[in-house]
Protein backbone atom coordinates (compact mmCIF):
# COMPACT_ATOMS: atom_id res chain seq x y z
CA UNK A 1 0.00 0.00 0.00
CA UNK A 2 1.35 3.38 -1.08
CA UNK A 3 1.57 6.53 1.15
CA UNK A 4 -1.28 8.24 -0.80
CA UNK A 5 -3.50 5.24 -0.28
CA UNK A 6 -2.76 5.33 3.43
CA UNK A 7 -3.52 9.08 3.58
CA UNK A 8 -6.80 8.63 1.69
CA UNK A 9 -7.82 5.80 3.99
CA UNK A 10 -7.06 7.89 7.09
CA UNK A 11 -8.86 10.95 5.65
CA UNK A 12 -11.84 8.77 4.74
CA UNK A 13 -12.01 7.49 8.29
CA UNK A 14 -11.80 11.06 9.66
CA UNK A 15 -14.61 12.18 7.34
CA UNK A 16 -16.70 9.25 8.41
CA UNK A 17 -16.23 10.12 12.08
CA UNK A 18 -17.06 13.78 11.37
CA UNK A 19 -20.14 12.65 9.42
CA UNK A 20 -21.35 10.62 12.40
CA UNK A 21 -20.52 13.33 14.93
CA UNK A 22 -21.67 16.15 12.63
CA UNK A 23 -25.06 14.51 12.17
CA UNK A 24 -25.52 14.59 15.91
CA UNK A 25 -24.19 18.04 16.66
CA UNK A 26 -24.15 20.11 13.44
CA UNK A 27 -27.13 18.91 11.58
CA UNK A 28 -27.95 16.92 8.49
CA UNK A 29 -26.32 19.32 6.05
CA UNK A 30 -22.85 19.07 7.61
CA UNK A 31 -23.25 15.35 7.95
CA UNK A 32 -24.17 15.12 4.26
CA UNK A 33 -21.16 17.21 3.18
CA UNK A 34 -18.70 15.10 5.17
CA UNK A 35 -20.40 11.94 4.04
CA UNK A 36 -19.84 13.04 0.44
CA UNK A 37 -16.23 13.84 1.28
CA UNK A 38 -15.96 10.44 2.94
CA UNK A 39 -17.43 8.77 -0.16
CA UNK A 40 -15.11 10.75 -2.42
CA UNK A 41 -12.03 9.69 -0.46
CA UNK A 42 -13.23 6.09 -0.51
CA UNK A 43 -13.68 6.32 -4.29
CA UNK A 44 -10.20 7.85 -4.66
CA UNK A 45 -8.78 5.16 -2.41
CA UNK A 46 -10.50 2.44 -4.47
CA UNK A 47 -9.27 4.02 -7.69
CA UNK A 48 -5.74 4.18 -6.37
CA UNK A 49 -5.97 0.57 -5.25
CA UNK A 50 -7.34 -0.43 -8.64
CA UNK A 51 -4.73 1.64 -10.46
CA UNK A 52 -1.93 0.22 -8.35
CA UNK A 53 -3.32 -3.27 -8.85
CA UNK A 54 -3.43 -2.77 -12.61
CA UNK A 55 0.05 -1.27 -12.59
CA UNK A 56 1.20 -4.13 -10.42
CA UNK A 57 -0.40 -6.60 -12.83
CA UNK A 58 1.24 -4.91 -15.80
CA UNK A 59 4.48 -4.73 -13.88
CA UNK A 60 4.08 -8.40 -12.98
CA UNK A 61 3.50 -9.23 -16.62
CA UNK A 62 6.57 -7.21 -17.49
CA UNK A 63 8.48 -8.99 -14.78
CA UNK A 64 7.18 -12.29 -16.08
CA UNK A 65 8.26 -11.40 -19.59
CA UNK A 66 11.64 -10.23 -18.35
CA UNK A 67 11.99 -13.35 -16.24
CA UNK A 68 10.88 -15.47 -19.21
CA UNK A 69 13.40 -13.79 -21.45
CA UNK A 70 16.03 -14.15 -18.75
CA UNK A 71 15.16 -17.82 -18.33
CA UNK A 72 15.23 -18.29 -22.11
CA UNK A 73 18.63 -16.62 -22.16
CA UNK A 74 19.79 -18.83 -19.32
CA UNK A 75 18.42 -21.88 -21.16
CA UNK A 76 20.39 -20.85 -24.22
CA UNK A 77 23.47 -20.36 -22.09
CA UNK A 78 22.86 -23.77 -20.52
CA UNK A 79 22.55 -25.32 -24.00
CA UNK A 80 25.77 -23.59 -25.05
CA UNK A 81 27.43 -24.82 -21.87
CA UNK A 82 26.09 -28.32 -22.50
CA UNK A 83 27.51 -28.13 -26.02
CA UNK A 84 30.85 -27.02 -24.64
CA UNK A 85 30.70 -29.77 -22.03
CA UNK A 86 30.00 -32.29 -24.82
CA UNK A 87 32.94 -30.89 -26.79
CA UNK A 88 35.18 -31.14 -23.72
CA UNK A 89 33.96 -34.68 -23.09
CA UNK A 90 34.72 -35.51 -26.74
CA UNK A 91 38.14 -33.91 -26.34
CA UNK A 92 38.70 -35.92 -23.16
CA UNK A 93 37.68 -39.10 -24.99
CA UNK A 94 40.06 -38.22 -27.83
CA UNK A 95 42.83 -37.45 -25.34
CA UNK A 96 42.21 -40.75 -23.53
CA UNK A 97 42.19 -42.57 -26.87
CA UNK A 98 45.43 -40.86 -27.89
CA UNK A 99 46.91 -41.69 -24.48
CA UNK A 100 45.96 -45.33 -25.04
CA UNK A 101 47.49 -45.21 -28.52
CA UNK A 102 50.62 -43.58 -27.09
CA UNK A 103 50.79 -46.27 -24.41
CA UNK A 104 50.50 -48.95 -27.11
CA UNK A 105 53.14 -47.18 -29.22
CA UNK A 106 55.32 -46.81 -26.13
CA UNK A 107 54.94 -50.52 -25.39
CA UNK A 108 55.76 -51.29 -29.02
CA UNK A 109 58.79 -49.00 -28.84
CA UNK A 110 59.89 -50.71 -25.63
CA UNK A 111 59.51 -54.09 -27.31
CA UNK A 112 61.35 -52.85 -30.39
CA UNK A 113 63.98 -51.30 -28.14
CA UNK A 114 64.39 -54.57 -26.27
CA UNK A 115 64.57 -56.46 -29.57
CA UNK A 116 67.05 -53.90 -30.91
CA UNK A 117 69.18 -54.30 -27.80
CA UNK A 118 69.00 -58.07 -28.22
CA UNK A 119 69.89 -57.71 -31.92
CA UNK A 120 72.78 -55.38 -31.04
CA UNK A 121 73.96 -57.82 -28.39
CA UNK A 122 73.66 -60.69 -30.87
CA UNK A 123 75.46 -58.57 -33.48
CA UNK A 124 78.20 -57.78 -30.98
CA UNK A 125 78.47 -61.48 -30.19
CA UNK A 126 78.50 -62.30 -33.90
CA UNK A 127 81.14 -59.61 -34.46
CA UNK A 128 83.25 -61.12 -31.71
CA UNK A 129 82.79 -64.55 -33.27
CA UNK A 130 83.74 -63.16 -36.70
CA UNK A 131 86.78 -61.43 -35.22
CA UNK A 132 87.71 -64.68 -33.53
CA UNK A 133 87.21 -66.55 -36.79
CA UNK A 134 89.32 -63.93 -38.56
CA UNK A 135 92.04 -64.47 -35.99
CA UNK A 136 91.75 -68.23 -36.45
CA UNK A 137 91.73 -67.84 -40.24
CA UNK A 138 94.69 -65.47 -40.06
CA UNK A 139 96.45 -67.97 -37.84
CA UNK A 140 95.57 -70.79 -40.22
CA UNK A 141 96.67 -68.65 -43.17
CA UNK A 142 99.96 -67.97 -41.43
CA UNK A 143 100.38 -71.67 -40.71
CA UNK A 144 99.36 -72.56 -44.27
CA UNK A 145 101.78 -70.06 -45.74
CA UNK A 146 104.44 -71.50 -43.46
CA UNK A 147 103.69 -74.96 -44.83
CA UNK A 148 104.15 -73.91 -48.47
CA UNK A 149 107.38 -75.14 -50.08
CA UNK A 150 109.76 -72.35 -51.09
CA UNK A 151 109.48 -71.01 -54.64
CA UNK A 152 112.48 -70.74 -56.90
CA UNK A 153 112.97 -67.34 -58.49
CA UNK A 154 110.71 -66.97 -61.55
CA UNK A 155 109.03 -70.37 -61.05
CA UNK A 156 105.85 -68.97 -59.52
CA UNK A 157 104.66 -67.41 -62.78
CA UNK A 158 105.64 -70.33 -65.03
CA UNK A 159 103.11 -72.45 -66.95
CA UNK A 160 103.53 -76.20 -66.44
CA UNK A 161 101.92 -79.44 -67.59
CA UNK A 162 100.23 -80.85 -64.49
CA UNK A 163 100.07 -84.36 -66.00
CA UNK A 164 103.86 -84.50 -66.34
CA UNK A 165 104.23 -83.20 -62.76
CA UNK A 166 101.98 -86.01 -61.48
CA UNK A 167 104.07 -88.56 -63.39
CA UNK A 168 107.26 -87.02 -61.96
CA UNK A 169 105.93 -87.42 -58.40
CA UNK A 170 104.96 -91.05 -59.15
CA UNK A 171 108.45 -91.77 -60.52
CA UNK A 172 110.07 -90.29 -57.40
CA UNK A 173 108.07 -92.64 -55.16
CA UNK A 174 108.03 -95.69 -57.43
CA UNK A 175 110.50 -97.68 -55.31
CA UNK A 176 108.52 -97.04 -52.10
CA UNK A 177 105.32 -98.08 -53.92
CA UNK A 178 106.86 -101.33 -55.20
CA UNK A 179 108.02 -102.14 -51.67
CA UNK A 180 104.39 -102.34 -50.49
CA UNK A 181 103.05 -103.77 -53.77
CA UNK A 182 101.21 -100.57 -54.67
CA UNK A 183 100.58 -100.01 -58.36
CA UNK A 184 100.23 -96.33 -59.26
CA UNK A 185 98.79 -95.18 -62.59
CA UNK A 186 98.11 -91.73 -64.00
CA UNK A 187 95.09 -91.44 -66.30
CA UNK A 188 93.98 -88.53 -68.46
CA UNK A 189 92.18 -88.07 -71.75
CA UNK A 190 94.64 -85.26 -72.50
CA UNK A 191 98.39 -85.36 -72.92
CA UNK A 192 98.82 -81.81 -71.75
CA UNK A 193 96.88 -79.78 -69.18
CA UNK A 194 98.55 -76.48 -68.48
CA UNK A 195 98.37 -74.61 -65.19
CA UNK A 196 100.16 -71.49 -64.00
CA UNK A 197 101.92 -72.47 -60.79
CA UNK A 198 105.25 -73.34 -59.21
CA UNK A 199 106.12 -76.89 -60.39
CA UNK A 200 107.91 -77.76 -57.15
CA UNK A 201 104.75 -77.04 -55.14
CA UNK A 202 102.53 -79.16 -57.44
CA UNK A 203 105.01 -82.05 -57.30
CA UNK A 204 104.96 -81.74 -53.49
CA UNK A 205 101.14 -81.84 -53.61
CA UNK A 206 101.12 -85.13 -55.51
CA UNK A 207 104.05 -86.55 -53.52
CA UNK A 208 102.36 -85.95 -50.14
CA UNK A 209 99.11 -87.63 -51.18
CA UNK A 210 100.85 -90.57 -52.86
CA UNK A 211 103.16 -91.02 -49.86
CA UNK A 212 100.11 -91.05 -47.59
CA UNK A 213 98.56 -93.90 -49.63
CA UNK A 214 101.82 -95.84 -49.56
CA UNK A 215 102.06 -95.61 -45.75
CA UNK A 216 98.43 -96.54 -44.99
CA UNK A 217 97.60 -99.17 -47.66
CA UNK A 218 98.72 -102.09 -45.43
CA UNK A 219 98.14 -104.45 -48.35
CA UNK A 220 98.80 -104.80 -52.03
CA UNK A 221 96.61 -102.59 -54.10
CA UNK A 222 96.40 -99.70 -56.51
CA UNK A 223 96.34 -95.93 -56.60
CA UNK A 224 94.72 -94.35 -59.64
CA UNK A 225 95.36 -90.68 -60.37
CA UNK A 226 92.80 -89.27 -62.79
CA UNK A 227 93.31 -85.79 -64.20
CA UNK A 228 90.63 -84.10 -66.31
CA UNK A 229 89.37 -80.63 -67.22
CA UNK A 230 85.88 -79.10 -67.23
CA UNK A 231 85.58 -75.59 -68.64
CA UNK A 232 88.34 -73.59 -66.92
CA UNK A 233 88.93 -75.98 -64.01
CA UNK A 234 91.22 -78.96 -63.60
CA UNK A 235 89.92 -81.88 -61.54
CA UNK A 236 92.24 -84.41 -59.94
CA UNK A 237 91.09 -87.61 -58.24
CA UNK A 238 93.51 -89.83 -56.33
CA UNK A 239 91.73 -93.06 -55.35
CA UNK A 240 93.45 -95.97 -53.61
CA UNK A 241 92.21 -99.42 -52.57
CA UNK A 242 93.44 -99.31 -49.00
CA UNK A 243 91.57 -99.83 -45.75
CA UNK A 244 90.28 -96.26 -45.64
CA UNK A 245 88.83 -94.43 -42.64
CA UNK A 246 85.39 -93.90 -41.16
CA UNK A 247 83.42 -90.79 -42.15
CA UNK A 248 84.11 -88.90 -38.93
CA UNK A 249 87.88 -89.33 -39.16
CA UNK A 250 87.89 -88.55 -42.89
CA UNK A 251 86.60 -85.02 -42.14
CA UNK A 252 89.77 -84.26 -40.14
CA UNK A 253 92.55 -85.73 -42.27
CA UNK A 254 93.65 -82.30 -43.58
CA UNK A 255 93.97 -80.84 -40.07
CA UNK A 256 97.41 -80.11 -38.72
CA UNK A 257 98.96 -83.08 -36.84
CA UNK A 258 95.82 -85.20 -37.22
CA UNK A 259 96.37 -88.96 -37.19
CA UNK A 260 93.51 -91.40 -37.54
CA UNK A 261 92.89 -94.71 -35.82
CA UNK A 262 95.34 -96.30 -38.30
CA UNK A 263 98.09 -93.87 -37.28
CA UNK A 264 101.69 -94.67 -37.98
CA UNK A 265 104.92 -92.82 -37.34
CA UNK A 266 105.18 -89.35 -38.85
CA UNK A 267 104.22 -85.75 -38.09
CA UNK A 268 100.91 -85.71 -39.99
CA UNK A 269 101.89 -82.65 -42.04
CA UNK A 270 101.62 -84.21 -45.51
CA UNK A 271 97.90 -83.75 -46.23
CA UNK A 272 97.83 -80.43 -44.36
CA UNK A 273 100.57 -79.14 -46.65
CA UNK A 274 98.71 -80.50 -49.69
CA UNK A 275 95.61 -78.58 -48.64
CA UNK A 276 97.67 -75.39 -48.16
CA UNK A 277 99.09 -75.71 -51.69
CA UNK A 278 95.66 -76.26 -53.29
CA UNK A 279 94.08 -73.33 -51.45
CA UNK A 280 97.03 -71.08 -52.26
CA UNK A 281 96.21 -71.50 -55.94
CA UNK A 282 92.49 -70.84 -55.37
CA UNK A 283 91.37 -74.45 -55.47
CA UNK A 284 89.49 -76.83 -53.20
CA UNK A 285 90.34 -80.24 -51.79
CA UNK A 286 88.29 -82.78 -49.88
CA UNK A 287 88.30 -86.50 -49.08
CA UNK A 288 85.81 -89.35 -49.26
CA UNK A 289 86.39 -92.66 -47.55
CA UNK A 290 84.67 -95.66 -46.01
CA UNK A 291 86.31 -98.29 -43.84
CA UNK A 292 87.52 -101.13 -46.01
CA UNK A 293 86.83 -99.27 -49.27
CA UNK A 294 89.89 -97.11 -49.73
CA UNK A 295 90.52 -93.38 -49.66
CA UNK A 296 89.66 -90.84 -52.36
CA UNK A 297 91.17 -87.34 -52.54
CA UNK A 298 89.34 -84.87 -54.82
CA UNK A 299 91.03 -81.66 -56.00
CA UNK A 300 89.78 -78.74 -58.11
CA UNK A 301 92.26 -76.19 -59.44
CA UNK A 302 91.79 -73.18 -61.76
CA UNK A 303 93.42 -73.98 -65.12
Amino acid sequence: MSVIQKVLLVVSCVFYLITVLGGLRFGAFVATVFFLLHSLTIILFAYMVFKDGRDSSMLMDTYKQDIGQELAGKDREIEVLKGRIDEKETEIIDINRKNDELKIENDDLKKKGAKLEADIEALDQKTKEIEKEKEIMASKKTISEGLLPPVEEGAESSTVNIIELAKTAVAELSESARAVSLIITVQSSEDTLLVKADPNRLITLFRNIIDNSIKYMNKAGSLVITISTINDDIFIVLKDTGEGLNEDETRHIFELNFQGSNRLSGNGLGLTQAKAIVEYYGGTIYAKSMEGKGMGIYIQLPA
